[in-house]
């Protein structure tokens, strides 16, 4: 290869974590040697990141682990029970660890916390977390409700949840006209009060006789105010962060979500375990031993142990049915007090009042504060 064709270059790139460099360098015979260097790219601050990191998981996961199982065991158990105690001050501590790691290592955090300081942030994704924690709890206690007490079969259980799935969908849609009028806050508070309203009713008008028209009322409320508080609550979220932290605002809108949907299905459903069982237990009187304890376990086990009892079968079957119903009324009225906390909050320190982004199309940081 000619000397006039002979230059130097070098390059870099990296593969798995290994850094190749390549350099092209004349020879002293004139031709054109090529060098590639393998060097690890796992430095030991790449190393300390990875640490970090690994860190905050395993302490948020022993955080999450300790504060579902007090929700899930603190009713059947007790809330003054050892093992809740020891779980609820292990998941609180776990908590308070993990905010105080990512703070200390904001370089290398999973979650950058200092970003809840920001209203928008910190209400939507709590809005989130409680509205979709209620939803998956009320799916929880509506399928048992529709197949041991009123009898139906999965399929139109599922279609009997259509109706609220629809009128969310029509919210949502028309929640961010609304959000673009009155303001995010406004839309939300009005979102979370239906909601609120919802369970309230499905408490107070849930009946075994009553059947699917006792709890229609309170289904279409909870599914418009759904859709109504959860489209301004996520963009609450994302219009809380500039444009190159919208990755953030993704991940943690899809994390308070999945959170809220474990935490809703373990509280509300261990309260309508524990109602039942508590209200069956007086409903027995002069059923067969066996079948009762069998009826103790669930509705759905009473169900099918009413086949044997012979002329008992009804009396176990009512007494099931009822015994459902009252630990439904007791996980509604829960669920309503926390939507009616969750409304305050937003109220008092919710978004502030700034019109639907999505509406009118601008960027986050142009929205104007309009209250």
């Amino acid at each position: 290869m000619g000397r006039e064709h002979v230059r130097h270059n070098e390059g870099r790139v990296i593969f798995g974590g290994v850094a190749a460099a390549e350099t092209a360098a004349p020879s002293t015979d004139g031709d054109l040697r090529f060098t590639i260097t393998l060097a690890d790219g796992r430095s030991a601050t790449a190393r300390r990141v990875l640490v970090a990191t690994g860190l905050g998981a395993l302490v948020s996961v022993i955080a999450v682990t300790g504060l579902i199982f007090v929700l899930q065991e603190g009713p059947e158990r007790g809330w003054t029970a050892p093992a809740t105690l020891i779980s609820l001050t292990v998941g609180l501590v776990a908590a308070l660890g993990f905010v105080a790691w990512e703070l200390h290592r904001r370089d290398a955090s999973l979650l950058d916390v200092s970003l809840f300081r920001e209203r928008g942030l910190s209400g939507g994704s709590l809005a989130l977390l409680v509205v979709f924690g209620v939803q998956a709890g009320i799916g929880v206690v509506l399928f048992p409700f529709f197949q041991a007490v009123l009898g139906w079969s999965g399929l139109l259980s599922t279609v009997a949840m259509m109706p609220m799935a629809l009128a969310m969908m029509t919210a949502s849609g028309l929640a961010l006209k609304l959000a673009a009028g009155i303001g995010a806050r406004s839309t939300m508070v009005v979102g979370i009060a239906l909601a609120g309203v919802g369970m309230a009713l499905m408490a107070l008008f849930v009946s075994a006789g009553g059947g699917y028209l006792s709890v229609l009322p309170g289904l279409l409320a909870m599914g418009v105010g759904m859709g109504l508080s959860m489209t301004p609550s996520t963009e609450a979220i994302t219009a809380s962060l500039p444009r190159e932290k919208q990755g953030v605002a993704s991940a943690l809108n899809d994390v308070t979500r999945e959170f809220g949907t474990a935490l809703g299905v373990a509280l509300l459903g261990a309260l309508v375990s524990a109602g039942y069982r508590n209200s069956i237990e007086d409903k027995l009187h002069g059923i067969p031993q066996g079948a009762a304890d069998t009826a103790r376990q669930g509705v759905a086990n009473a169900v099918e142990a009413a086949g044997s009892t012979g002329p008992h079968a009804q009396d176990l079957l009512r007494a099931a049915h009822q015994s459902f119903v009252d630990g439904w009324q007791q996980a509604m009225w829960a669920g309503a007090a926390i939507m009616g906390a969750l409304l305050a909050y937003i109220a008092l320190l919710g978004p502030k009042n700034t019109p639907s982004v999505i509406a009118d199309e601008t960027d986050p940081a142009e929205a104007v504060t309009v209250g």
